[in-house]
């Protein structure tokens, strides 16, 4: 049918936002705002996190792609995986977080904290790099909540 294939098409493109829309719209449909405070919410996204975590509980390490898992194992994998990303749309949502805006800045911290030059292969800690001296980078030092507190240009 052409009006299915068209919304197949519009959810191959799918944006936060659209999220973000559609899960107002399923809490709204349902009077379910009022169960959705920041509290709850969240209380509900670190039940989903244990779903999915029990997903991988037993398995060791697990390849890139999942090669030894059947497609079942794989659907419930997207199914869990789907819950905790909607819990957590709607979750700052509620808050009054632009959750696109907001990763990407992390992104931007991120970035700074692990400058390409120092923590290239390395799993170390940004506490690690912001004692190390590389002539002209930036450097973010975090305080003890892990919070980017200055960006410090080493000579």
């Amino acid at each position: 049918m052409k009006g299915e294939e068209g919304r197949m098409e519009d959810e191959k493109n799918v944006t936060i936002d659209d999220l973000r829309k559609r899960m107002a719209e399923f809490a709204r449909e349902r009077d379910w705002d009022q169960f959705h405070s920041p509290r709850n919410l969240l209380l509900a996204l670190v039940g989903e996190v244990g779903e999915l975590s029990e997903i991988f509980q037993w398995k060791g390490e697990v390849p890139r792609g999942l090669p030894d898992w059947d497609e079942d194992e794989k659907e419930h994998l997207g199914e869990e995986l789907s819950d905790v990303l909607l819990y957590l749309v709607r979750l700052s949502d509620i808050c009054g977080v632009d959750l696109g805006k907001a990763a990407l800045r992390k992104l931007e911290l991120n970035a700074r904290k692990y400058p390409v030059q120092q923590c290239m292969a390395s799993s170390k800690k940004y506490t690690h790099y912001s004692n190390s001296k590389l002539q002209g980078e930036s450097l973010c030092t975090g305080n003890e909540n892990g919070n980017e507190d200055a960006i410090t240009e080493l000579p």
